[in-house]
Protein backbone atom coordinates (compact mmCIF):
# COMPACT_ATOMS: atom_id res chain seq x y z
CA UNK A 1 0.00 0.00 0.00
CA UNK A 2 2.93 2.64 0.98
CA UNK A 3 4.48 1.50 -2.32
CA UNK A 4 1.59 2.13 -3.93
CA UNK A 5 0.76 5.68 -2.93
CA UNK A 6 4.95 6.72 -3.47
CA UNK A 7 4.99 5.23 -7.00
CA UNK A 8 1.52 7.62 -7.20
CA UNK A 9 3.35 10.62 -5.64
CA UNK A 10 6.52 10.07 -8.07
CA UNK A 11 4.46 9.94 -11.28
CA UNK A 12 2.28 13.01 -10.09
CA UNK A 13 5.79 15.11 -9.62
CA UNK A 14 6.76 14.01 -13.29
CA UNK A 15 3.88 14.94 -14.56
CA UNK A 16 4.16 18.50 -12.92
CA UNK A 17 7.47 18.64 -14.04
CA UNK A 18 6.40 17.94 -17.82
CA UNK A 19 3.83 20.10 -17.55
CA UNK A 20 6.45 23.33 -16.98
CA UNK A 21 7.41 25.60 -19.54
CA UNK A 22 10.64 25.50 -18.90
CA UNK A 23 11.37 22.12 -19.56
CA UNK A 24 10.18 20.13 -22.17
CA UNK A 25 10.52 15.78 -22.43
CA UNK A 26 10.20 14.99 -26.07
CA UNK A 27 9.67 10.88 -25.84
CA UNK A 28 9.91 8.83 -29.02
CA UNK A 29 11.95 6.38 -30.10
CA UNK A 30 15.60 7.83 -29.49
CA UNK A 31 14.19 9.48 -26.19
CA UNK A 32 15.92 13.24 -25.61
CA UNK A 33 15.37 16.04 -23.41
CA UNK A 34 15.44 19.51 -23.90
CA UNK A 35 16.02 22.42 -21.79
CA UNK A 36 14.69 25.29 -22.87
CA UNK A 37 16.38 28.68 -23.41
CA UNK A 38 14.30 29.89 -20.09
CA UNK A 39 15.98 26.79 -17.99
CA UNK A 40 19.47 27.70 -18.95
CA UNK A 41 19.21 31.90 -18.55
CA UNK A 42 17.86 31.05 -14.90
CA UNK A 43 20.57 28.86 -13.93
CA UNK A 44 23.12 31.92 -15.65
CA UNK A 45 21.41 34.58 -13.50
CA UNK A 46 21.67 33.18 -10.29
CA UNK A 47 25.04 32.41 -11.09
CA UNK A 48 25.95 35.97 -11.57
CA UNK A 49 24.04 37.25 -8.97
CA UNK A 50 25.74 35.88 -6.88
CA UNK A 51 29.37 37.64 -7.62
CA UNK A 52 30.08 40.25 -5.88
CA UNK A 53 30.42 43.40 -8.00
CA UNK A 54 27.51 42.89 -9.78
CA UNK A 55 24.92 45.28 -9.13
CA UNK A 56 22.10 43.68 -11.21
CA UNK A 57 21.20 42.54 -14.68
CA UNK A 58 20.23 45.10 -17.35
CA UNK A 59 17.22 44.30 -19.49
CA UNK A 60 15.39 45.43 -21.77
CA UNK A 61 12.08 47.14 -21.21
CA UNK A 62 10.13 44.67 -23.94
CA UNK A 63 11.84 41.70 -21.21
CA UNK A 64 9.33 42.86 -18.85
CA UNK A 65 6.49 42.30 -20.87
CA UNK A 66 7.46 39.15 -22.19
CA UNK A 67 6.85 37.32 -19.01
CA UNK A 68 10.69 36.91 -18.83
CA UNK A 69 11.80 35.83 -15.11
CA UNK A 70 13.71 38.77 -13.36
CA UNK A 71 16.98 36.04 -12.89
CA UNK A 72 16.73 35.67 -17.01
CA UNK A 73 16.76 39.22 -17.43
CA UNK A 74 19.51 40.91 -19.70
CA UNK A 75 20.64 37.28 -20.58
CA UNK A 76 20.14 36.38 -24.11
CA UNK A 77 20.74 32.09 -24.35
CA UNK A 78 21.11 29.86 -27.91
CA UNK A 79 20.64 26.76 -26.98
CA UNK A 80 21.39 23.46 -29.28
CA UNK A 81 20.83 20.51 -29.15
CA UNK A 82 24.13 19.74 -27.00
CA UNK A 83 25.64 22.76 -26.42
CA UNK A 84 24.33 26.75 -25.59
CA UNK A 85 25.93 30.23 -26.25
CA UNK A 86 25.00 32.82 -23.43
CA UNK A 87 25.05 36.56 -23.84
CA UNK A 88 25.04 38.72 -20.67
CA UNK A 89 23.90 42.24 -19.90
CA UNK A 90 25.13 43.71 -16.44
CA UNK A 91 25.36 46.77 -14.15
CA UNK A 92 29.08 46.64 -12.08
CA UNK A 93 29.53 48.43 -8.76
CA UNK A 94 31.33 51.48 -8.93
CA UNK A 95 34.90 50.91 -8.02
CA UNK A 96 35.13 47.11 -9.54
CA UNK A 97 37.72 46.20 -11.84
CA UNK A 98 35.48 44.80 -14.99
CA UNK A 99 38.24 42.80 -16.03
CA UNK A 100 38.01 40.70 -13.23
CA UNK A 101 34.36 40.72 -13.06
CA UNK A 102 33.63 39.63 -16.57
CA UNK A 103 35.92 36.89 -16.36
CA UNK A 104 34.43 35.44 -12.80
CA UNK A 105 30.94 35.61 -14.95
CA UNK A 106 32.43 33.70 -17.86
CA UNK A 107 33.88 31.27 -15.49
CA UNK A 108 30.98 30.63 -13.17
CA UNK A 109 28.18 30.98 -15.97
CA UNK A 110 29.79 28.42 -17.70
CA UNK A 111 30.38 25.98 -14.51
CA UNK A 112 27.10 26.14 -13.71
CA UNK A 113 25.42 25.59 -16.85
CA UNK A 114 27.23 22.57 -17.78
CA UNK A 115 27.18 21.11 -14.27
CA UNK A 116 23.43 21.44 -14.15
CA UNK A 117 22.36 20.80 -17.65
CA UNK A 118 25.14 18.62 -19.27
CA UNK A 119 25.18 21.13 -22.27
CA UNK A 120 28.52 22.44 -23.49
CA UNK A 121 28.64 25.97 -23.22
CA UNK A 122 30.73 27.48 -26.36
CA UNK A 123 30.90 31.18 -25.60
CA UNK A 124 29.37 33.08 -22.38
CA UNK A 125 29.94 37.12 -23.70
CA UNK A 126 29.63 40.16 -20.71
CA UNK A 127 28.54 43.27 -22.24
CA UNK A 128 28.47 45.94 -19.31
CA UNK A 129 25.44 48.22 -19.51
CA UNK A 130 26.36 50.50 -16.62
CA UNK A 131 27.78 51.28 -13.45
CA UNK A 132 25.71 51.33 -9.64
CA UNK A 133 26.73 54.75 -7.62
CA UNK A 134 26.28 54.05 -4.07
CA UNK A 135 25.23 57.58 -2.33
CA UNK A 136 28.62 57.80 -0.73
CA UNK A 137 30.56 57.42 -4.09
CA UNK A 138 28.20 59.94 -6.09
CA UNK A 139 28.88 62.80 -3.23
CA UNK A 140 32.93 61.45 -3.26
CA UNK A 141 32.73 62.27 -6.97
CA UNK A 142 30.54 64.87 -6.96
CA UNK A 143 33.16 66.84 -4.47
CA UNK A 144 35.99 65.85 -6.77
CA UNK A 145 34.48 67.20 -9.79
CA UNK A 146 33.82 70.29 -8.19
CA UNK A 147 37.19 70.57 -7.22
CA UNK A 148 38.27 69.77 -10.32
CA UNK A 149 36.48 72.40 -11.75
CA UNK A 150 37.59 75.09 -8.84
CA UNK A 151 41.12 74.32 -9.84
CA UNK A 152 40.26 74.61 -13.43
CA UNK A 153 38.82 78.13 -12.50
CA UNK A 154 42.13 79.18 -10.87
CA UNK A 155 44.14 78.53 -13.67
CA UNK A 156 42.14 80.27 -16.64
CA UNK A 157 42.06 83.11 -13.97
CA UNK A 158 45.84 83.18 -13.69
CA UNK A 159 46.62 83.05 -17.17
CA UNK A 160 44.23 85.60 -18.45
Amino acid sequence: MEEEENKIEEVNEEQELTNLDEISLDISENDSLKISDNVVSDIAGIAILEIPGVAGMAGKITEVFSGKSNLSKGIKVDVGEKDARIDVNIIVEYGVRIPDIAFEIQTKVKKSVESQTGLKVLAVNVNVQGVNFKKEDRKAMMKEEKMQEESENKNEEITE
